[in-house]
């Protein structure tokens, strides 16, 4: 079964978020696009809230997220019970957030990395297992 996979961000991440998005598809993985739809200013609340809920119900495995710094995009979906978003902007980060913290979110920062990184990030976070173990004890901890 092919990964259920949704994205989303503000004005500031939507070229990258297209390029995601069409790389995606390519794979035949299912997508959600949250928005935005053009570069048009856009809250990125207005799609992260809705991408997290969509991934906290299991109705999608896993979101990226993409906004200028990354950062206001990975608060909104950390406000989720279910979601362990991380803020990535290396491949190694984007590595470890998955095999040490089980996240379930990536978040990109369209300011700070090129598209290259970017799409390598994301390849690396969809295709790296969560390690478990003495993380495991760590990540039960997470949730309030």
């Amino acid at each position: 079964m092919s990964l259920r996979i949704a994205i989303g961000g503000d004005h500031a991440g939507f070229e990258y978020k297209q390029m995601i998005l069409n790389w995606m598809q390519e794979q035949q993985f299912v997508t959600a696009d949250y928005g935005p739809y053009s570069t048009d200013s856009f809250d990125y609340p207005d799609a992260a809230h809705p991408l997290s809920s969509a991934v906290e119900n299991g109705e999608y495995d896993y979101g990226i997220l993409i906004c200028g710094s990354g950062n206001g995009v990975c608060m909104t979906a950390n406000k989720h019970q279910k979601i362990r978003a991380g803020l990535v902007w290396t491949p190694e980060v984007a590595r470890l957030i998955r095999l040490h913290n089980d996240a379930n979110v990536i978040c990109l920062p369209a300011r700070f990395i090129s598209k290259e990184i970017a799409l390598e990030c994301v390849q690396i976070f969809l295709n790296t297992a969560f390690e478990g173990g003495r993380h495991g004890l760590r990540v039960g901890k997470i949730s309030c």
